[in-house]
């Protein structure tokens, strides 16, 4: 059974590569990043009057504050703050939203049970290795269900990392899983309307992983064929081609916690590489944005159904988060502005008629012979000018992507926009993580950064 096997190397001994430990401090940098800039502009709030009002025994602290609430509901707030600003990672292959999920339940439960930073770094890299192996092994066929994979994958992996780090033998690791997938889900209802479920979405994962293997060392049974079939997570919440095998394949040999991305942009992963070439062919133009009449873009089938939806008013999109899944008016604000922060999709953003007017000239053509996946895909566009010019654009990779990755220099910027002047000592926390007694550090660096809340529309911008 694939429960079984995973179980096992879940709370086994772990030999971790340098270059697996490195990727790991790097997205929990980010993702911590992320959180903290949602503090900062109360972009999860919320998440964080449940999360304080559930309350609990003082096990754990909600990233960015210095409330200390039980740990499944640390693991709520936390969730949805990585999550809150739509600027969180993105692997590729499963399109999954992986530290959303991995960095709440390894800190939550991590300081619940007083680990050392070392534990807990394993705990994570366990936890990435499942959420992105579970997503990948059925690539955008959560999404065509119209679910969430952050969410379906992410249950698996916040349980796995509370087992590893309460110490669940491997049986009863298993039960975990099992529950975990009974609580797999998340609704992509969201893209139509104002809703902002999608934010809660790794939260809820985070919780509900936490709380399956409480109850699985409780005495809760859950199946262990859980990815097998019959009527397991795949078999039912999944479309497409599926292939389970792939989520235990290579073990501790092949680690996809090195090929998750990193976002340049607060936006749905899905529009970046358009939004890349977009940009390639301004520079090439040499003239600004406000010339620009007129867009074409090829675009893979797979992200054409999540951002060039035809039943949404891409031009017009009824809130920020329908902003962030509009193609065009994501390719538009770029070109015009010539950057893009999370100050582009504040609400007051929305009415931007410059902005509506060249989303609503931004076409695309579905391509079909688009090799890959969709989230690391290259981009293609022409923009027509204001003189009939025509300028072509290409990236080969979706910035930010295992094919394009960001440089360290491009993750500091991104950072210090986040996290604000304490952007440095809360980077030296996370980085000292292998060799640090607990979490303690990272968290009060975390609050501190969070106190500053004066940051400028520029600040969280980060150059791609």
């Amino acid at each position: 059974m694939i429960a079984a096997t995973l179980a096992a190397w879940a709370v086994g001994d772990l030999t971790v590569p340098p270059a697996v430990d490195e990727a790991a401090l790097r997205h929990l940098l980010d993702g911590c990043g992320t959180a903290v800039a949602a503090v900062r502009l109360d972009a999860a709030t919320p998440a964080l009057t449940v999360a304080a009002g559930l309350g609990g025994p003082p096990e754990a602290t909600i990233l960015g504050t210095r409330t200390r609430v039980g740990a499944p509901a640390a693991a709520l707030a936390d969730g949805t703050l990585v999550h809150a600003l739509d600027f969180d990672d993105t692997h590729a292959g499963g399109l999954v939203h992986a530290t959303a999920v991995v960095l709440p339940a390894a800190l939550a439960v991590g300081e619940q049970v007083g680990a050392s930073g070392r534990e807990v770094l394993d705990a994570a890299i366990v936890g990435y290795e499942v959420a992105c192996r579970v997503a990948a092994a059925a690539p955008h066929g959560f999404h065509r269900r119209g679910l969430h994979a952050t969410m379906v994958a992410g249950v698996f992996a916040s349980a796995a990392i509370t087992a590893r780090l309460t110490g669940l033998d491997a049986a009863t690791t298993t039960d975990a899983l099992g529950i975990a997938g009974s609580q797999a889900g998340g609704l992509l209802a969201f893209l139509g309307t104002g809703a902002s479920t999608k934010q809660l979405h790794p939260g809820l994962a985070a919780q509900s992983g936490i709380l399956a293997a409480r109850l699985a060392a409780a005495g809760a049974s859950g199946p262990a064929t859980v990815f097998d079939g019959p009527y397991g997570v795949y078999d039912t919440l999944a479309d497409g081609p599926v292939d389970p095998a792939l989520v235990v394949e290579g073990l501790g040999e092949r680690w996809e916690t090195t090929a998750i991305g990193i976002k340049p942009w607060p936006t749905c992963q899905l529009a970046h590489a358009t939004m890349a070439a977009a940009q390639d062919a301004l520079r090439n133009a040499g003239v600004a944005g406000s010339r620009v009449a007129s867009v074409l873009a090829w675009v893979h089938p797979d992200s054409a159904s999540v951002v060039c939806d035809p039943d949404r008013d891409l031009a017009r999109p009824a809130s920020p988060y329908a902003a962030k899944f509009s193609l065009p008016w994501s390719v538009a604000a770029l070109l015009i502005d010539g950057r893009v922060g999370t100050d582009t999709y504040a609400p007051q953003a929305l009415d931007r008629d410059d902005v509506r007017r060249l989303a609503s000239h931004v076409t695309w053509e579905v391509d079909t012979g688009a090799p890959g996946v969709a989230a690391d895909a290259a981009g293609e566009v022409v923009l027509c000018l204001d003189d009939g010019t025509r300028v072509a654009g290409h990236v080969a990779h979706s910035p930010g992507t295992g094919g394009a990755p960001l440089d360290a220099d491009a993750l500091d910027a991104k950072l210090r926009g986040n996290a604000g002047p304490l952007a440095p000592a809360l980077a030296d926390a996370i980085r000292g993580l292998p060799h640090a007694d607990g979490v303690g550090e990272l968290l009060e660096a975390a609050a501190r950064a969070a106190d500053d809340r004066s940051p400028t529309p520029h600040s969280l911008e980060v150059p791609a």
